[in-house]
Parts: C-alpha cells; structure tokens; sequence
C-alpha cells in the first residue's frame, strides 16, 4: 500500500526568494557605489596633498640653498630651480666639488592628470616667482606646481589652487 504524502519537502529556491534577493543586492550595490567612487576620489585628492607638499619642500630647500650660495647660479636668476627636472637629477654642489645635491628621489605625478603615459613633470602646471597666485605662468624658473585639473575636490576647492 502506497501512500502518497501531499507535504513534499522541495529543495532549492521558488522565484520570489529569488527575486526579493536580488532586489536587496541592488539596493546594496546602489548605496555602495557612490561610497567606493568618494573613496577613490578622496585617495587621489591624499596622493595631490601629499605630492604638492613633496614637489614644495623641495623647492623651498634649493631656494635656500641657493641662497646659502651652494647652489651654481648666473646672477640673473632666482634663487628658485630652473625646471623641476633639476630637483630630481641634482645640480652641483659648490661646497662639495664633483658632489650632486638631490632634492627628490623621483618627481611624484598629478594623480588626476588624465594621460597616465605622460612624463611626471608634464603633468604640473607651473608658476615662476614673477606670475601672480591667480594668474600662475611658466618661465625661467619653478617657483611653485598646481594641478591642472579642472575638478574641485570634496572640500570645495578647485585642485589648481590646493
């Protein structure tokens, strides 16, 4: 005698299970990505901070010691660098002859500069020591680097005048 059981146990998933799962996964997936993307944006805005600070430092110290005299310069030019290229590969050292001073290891890039095949140094707008801060000019010397990115940051501010 047979008896058939109208309570059968069923293994797997029916499609409403299914699908009230996957509109959850949406709904995860909708609010974590502007998350993700602000934090991404906000490494890049870290790696400009810190990359500006760098590049600054760097020049400041040639500047002074430019003016301590340790630095070779014509007395036509600024105390400042003539090219952010000096900083990375040395100029000579007056005190100590056939020595090189240094300033930077590797000239770090614009994290937002957009080709990522271009050379470090092409990635920086620069300002000589006779342009203004709101009208910043190349020249014949680095006085300071900004972004030439046309974004703002998360703070409000334009990244070309962090």
């Amino acid at each position: 005698m047979n008896i058939i059981h109208a309570n059968k146990m069923h293994k797997g998933f029916t499609l409403m299970e299914v699908l009230v799962t996957l509109a959850i996964v949406a709904i995860l997936a909708t609010m974590a990505t502007p998350i993700a993307l602000n934090a991404a944006k906000k490494q890049k805005e870290a790696e400009l901070k810190q990359a500006l600070a760098e590049i600054r430092k760097a020049i400041d110290t040639y500047k002074a010691d430019s003016e301590a005299e340790r630095i070779p310069r014509l007395k036509s030019e600024s105390f400042y660098p003539r090219s952010l290229g000096e900083l990375v590969n040395g100029v000579n050292d007056l005190r100590n002859p056939g020595q090189k001073i240094f300033y930077l290891r590797q000239l770090p890039r614009d994290p937002f500069f957009k080709n990522k095949n271009a050379a470090p140094d092409k990635t920086w707008g620069l300002r000589n020591s006779q342009s203004t801060n709101e009208n910043p000019q190349p020249g014949a010397d680095v006085f300071d680097v900004y972004s030439t990115s046309p974004d703002t940051g998360t703070n409000g501010i334009p990244y070309r005048k962090w």
